[in-house]
C-alpha cells in the first residue's frame, strides 16, 4: 500500500458496516477491517453519530492489538455542543467507545458555515484543543466539511488546522469545497482526506447507460470505481481517499488499485475520457450550469451555482439526494442564500456564458428544493446546527 505523508492513500470509512438486524455484524466487519489492515490500510475513520461504529471499531482494535499500528480518526458532534463541559462529555464517551486513550485525528464534524466555528470558539474550543494536544489525547485536529468553496476557505483560514475531510470526486470538482478549496488547503500544508469518492456509489451503479457502455468498451479495462479513484490519486494534493468497504472483495479490489495509482498517471486522454463521462451525467440534468460562477456575486446573496447544482442532482441522482445536498450546502448557512432572495434584477443573466434564463430556473429550482415540509425541516435544523435563536 502506498503512503503519502505516512498515511495510506486508501482509508477505511467506517460508516457503512453491514448490519445484522438492528446491530452491526461484528464478525463480518472484523474480517473486512483486518483484511484492509493486512493489505496496508492504516487510516480508519469513524464518528460519534455513526450508529454503533465507534464501539465496533474499538472492539476490533482491542481484540487484534493494533491500536499503535494505525491512525484512528473520529469526530466531535459540534452541532450538539452548548458549553465547555459538552466538549469533555462527548470526547470522553468516544474514547470509551473506541477503547483508547488518544485519537490520532479529531475532526469537527459536518462544518458548513464559519458561524459554527465561532460558536465553538465562544465555548473555549481553542484552549480545549491546546490542552488535549499537550496531553497527547489528540494528535491532530481538523474538520469535515459540507458547504460551498467560500465557506470552506473561511473555516480553513480561521484556525491552524492539521487536516480536513471534504467531499470531492470528478463530478463534484467545482462544488462543495471543490478543487479550489482542495488546493487552498494543500498550500496551507493540511493533510487532505476525501469522502464520497464515488458519491455513495452513484458514480458506479447509477451512471447513465451510455457512460457504462463507454467505460466497458474503453481499452484500459478499468471499472467505473477505478476511474474515479485514480482521478483522485492523480492529484498530489490528496493525502487519503476514504472508502466505505463492506466486503472482503471490495477491500481487495480497492487495495489493488491503490497499490500502483500515482500522481501524473492520468494523461490528457484519460482526463478527456473522465470529462466525457461527466458530460453524460450532466445530460440528465435540468440546468446547463457548469459552476463557472460568472453570475456571482449576486447582489442579494443568492448562491446561484449551488442551488442549480442541487437541482441537477435531484434528476441525475434522486430527489432526496438533491434536497440533502441543498440542506448541507445552502440551507445550513448563517447568512441566507436561497432563491427566495432573488429580486429579478437580471444582473446574473448578463454574465452567464451558457445563456441560462437564471431567474426563471431559480424559481423552478426553489419550488423543487424547498417544498413546504422541507422549509419547516430546514428552519428547525438550522437552529440546532448553527445555534440560531427562535426569534431569528
Amino acid at each position: 500500500m502506498q503512503q503519502r505523508r505516512d498515511i495510506s492513500i486508501l482509508g477505511y470509512g467506517c460508516m457503512r458496516f453491514t448490519k445484522n438486524g438492528s446491530s452491526i455484524d461484528f464478525d463480518k466487519a472484523e474480517k473486512e477491517f483486518m483484511r484492509a489492515y493486512e493489505l496496508g490500510v492504516n487510516y480508519f475513520d469513524t464518528a460519534y453519530i455513526y450508529p454503533g461504529s465507534e464501539e465496533i471499531v474499538g472492539r476490533i482494535i482491542e481484540k487484534n492489538g493494533i491500536r499503535d499500528k494505525i491512525n484512528l480518526a473520529t469526530k466531535l458532534p459540534q452541532y450538539l455542543i452548548r458549553n465547555r463541559e459538552g466538549l469533555d462529555k462527548f470526547f470522553n464517551e468516544e474514547l470509551k467507545r473506541l477503547r483508547t486513550d488518544y485519537v490520532d485525528y479529531y475532526l469537527m464534524h459536518h462544518m458548513t458555515d464559519i458561524a459554527q466555528w465561532e460558536k465553538l470558539k465562544a465555548v473555549g474550543i481553542e484552549d480545549w484543543i491546546a490542552e488535549k494536544k499537550k496531553s497527547g489525547q489528540i494528535r491532530n485536529v481538523g474538520f469535515s466539511f459540507h458547504g460551498n468553496t467560500a465557506s470552506f476557505k473561511s473555516i480553513l483560514n480561521a484556525y491552524d488546522w492539521d487536516c480536513c475531510l471534504v467531499q470531492y470526486n470528478y463530478f463534484d470538482e467545482h462544488t462543495q469545497a471543490g478543487r479550489e478549496g482542495v488546493k487552498a488547503a494543500y498550500e496551507k500544508g493540511l493533510k487532505i482526506f476525501i469522502m464520497e469518492p464515488l458519491r455513495g456509489g452513484k458514480l458506479v451503479d447509477l451512471l447513465p447507460e451510455k457512460a457504462k457502455r463507454e467505460i466497458a468498451a474503453e481499452p484500459h479495462g478499468r471499472t467505473p470505481a477505478e476511474w474515479a479513484f485514480r482521478w483522485l490519486w492523480n492529484q498530489e494534493e490528496i493525502t487519503c481517499v476514504l472508502s466505505g468497504m463492506n466486503s472482503v472483495e471490495m477491500v481487495e479490489e480497492n487495495c489493488r488499485i491503490a497499490s500502483d495509482a500515482k500522481v501524473g498517471d492520468y494523461g490528457q486522454e484519460d482526463l478527456d475520457f473522465i470529462a466525457k463521462i461527466r458530460s453524460y451525467i450532466l445530460d440528465t440534468t435540468k440546468v446547463n450550469c457548469t459552476g463557472c460562477r460568472y453570475c456571482m456575486p449576486c447582489p442579494q446573496g443568492v448562491d446561484i451555482p449551488a442551488i442549480f447544482s442541487c437541482y441537477n442532482h435531484m434528476y441525475s441522482e434522486s430527489k432526496s439526494s438533491g434536497r440533502q445536498e441543498y440542506f448541507q450546502t445552502v440551507a445550513l448557512r448563517m447568512t441566507p442564500a436561497d432563491a427566495s432572495l432573488c429580486v429579478g434584477c437580471g444582473k446574473c443573466e448578463k454574465h452567464c456564458p451558457q445563456s441560462i434564463p437564471i431567474r426563471e430556473k431559480l424559481k423552478e429550482a426553489d419550488k423543487q428544493l424547498r417544498p413546504f415540509f422541507n422549509k419547516i425541516y430546514y428552519k428547525a435544523a438550522k437552529r440546532v446546527m448553527l445555534g440560531k435563536k427562535k426569534s431569528d
